[in-house]
């Protein structure tokens, strides 16, 4: 016989059952919402689920259309006008004397003529300064009375010698006896020009130091003299501008005192400093008039091979994602890209840049609400900004 089940034991079955049949139902809100929805509506819950069966699944509004879409964001597009550039490299130097001596005596003594003062121009031989030689003058004057002499007695050997009337063996001693007269000559001559200090080449007495009449000793500078024609301006490019330059190019050279000069790249050092890894470059400037003065300070302007760039005003330029400097534009789909740029030259007009695609149309405005990638909506720049550009760009090419 089987034992009887408790009352209490039943109510649990059958709350546990009607619990389940709840949850089926699918409906979780409270007893008086729904209630206050099916006044609202005057319809039932179950008819809606009937009505929303009913419905075909492409009439049912997708949650993408449920949600308002973001607005995109507006920026100001323009494509500047392209012109050729040419790369400005510009570097700080100096001007030097194409040549300098600092002229000195070869034998000590006194002063006794200085033909020149400070500032006179001198040619290659031009006498400097000469030194007091009465006793080198006598021997040189000596030595060419002795070689008159001899050649007269070898005269005279050579027309007996063809009459036969002088022995050969005497006749040689003739020859050699003017040889040995001519090299007294010469190293009389030689000491007498010891007592001499000449212009080495074409050039401008600058300095000096010592007064006629005065003792200097061997080896004691009497003079300094430059050559200024052509002067050189001389600098230091950098190791990265260094593709750019070579010998034969034209050079702006402006000075101190605002003169603006052309020269030639003479030289391009190939050994950089050790310190500052940058290469020597001399420029060698027409002076026949000397106006331009050695150590004057000087801004030396090299240009590269001519680029296709654009011109643009300093605020367009950003920064990438990893730092770089660079333009944003927008491109075909109306998606940001970045653009890495090549600074070909830093005006007054503004930047030049290199490196940019011809039909990319550039954010002059918000380009720094953007990022990579953002979808936009572009418009056109103002007439205003257009006609700045156009006009910054013909002024940077003048």
């Amino acid at each position: 016989m089987m034992p009887k089940i408790r009352f209490h034991k039943l109510a649990a079955i059958a709350v546990l059952i009607g619990f389940a049949a709840w949850m089926g139902t699918g409906e979780f809100s409270s007893v008086g919402s729904a209630a206050d929805k099916s006044v609202t509506t005057g319809k039932s819950a179950t008819t809606d689920r009937q009505a929303d069966a009913g419905k075909p699944e492409a009439v049912k509004p997708s949650k993408a259309e449920a949600e308002p879409k973001a607005a995109l964001r507006t920026v100001a597009v323009v494509t500047p006008p392209r012109k050729t550039f040419a790369r400005a490299i510009r570097i700080s130097g100096l001007t030097e004397a194409d040549k300098r001596a600092v002229l000195a005596t070869r034998v000590a003594g006194v002063i006794e003529k200085l033909p020149v003062k400070q500032g006179d121009r001198v040619k290659t031989g031009d006498l400097v300064l000469m030194l007091a030689a009465e006793e080198k003058i006598s021997n040189v004057d000596n030595a060419k009375q002795l070689l008159v002499q001899r050649k007269a007695e070898l005269d005279a050997a050579e027309r007996l010698a063809k009459t036969g009337n002088l022995p050969k063996l005497q006749l040689d001693t003739a020859r050699s006896n003017l040889t040995l007269a001519q090299s007294q000559l010469d190293t009389a001559q030689a000491e007498l020009d010891r007592n001499e200090v000449k212009a080495p080449f074409d050039g401008v007495i600058d300095r000096i130091p010592v007064e006629l009449g005065s003792s200097v000793m061997q080896g004691g500078e009497v003079a300094t003299i430059l050559k200024l024609d052509p002067v050189i301006a001389r600098g230091e490019i950098s190791e990265r501008d260094l593709r750019y330059v070579k010998i034969g190019d034209e050079a702006n050279v402006r000075l101190v005192n605002d003169q603006k000069v052309t020269g030639t790249v003479r030289y391009i050092s190939r050994d950089a400093s050790a310190q500052t890894r940058t290469f020597r470059v001399e420029v060698a400037i027409p002076n026949a008039d000397g106006s331009i003065p050695a150590g004057m300070t000087a801004e030396i302007t090299l240009s590269a091979e001519p680029t296709n760039a654009v011109m643009l005003p300093r605020s367009v330029v950003t920064l990438g994602d990893k730092g770089d400097l660079g333009i944003r534009a927008v491109g075909k789909d109306d998606k940001v890209a970045f653009f890495p740029i090549d600074l070909v030259d830093d005006t007054p007009h503004g930047l030049v840049l290199g490196g940019i695609p011809e039909d990319a149309r550039i954010i002059v405005a918000g380009q720094e609400l953007v990022k990579e990638g953002d979808l936009v909506k572009p418009v056109e720049a103002d007439q205003a900004t257009i006609n700045k550009l156009i006009s910054e760009a013909t002024a940077g090419t003048q």
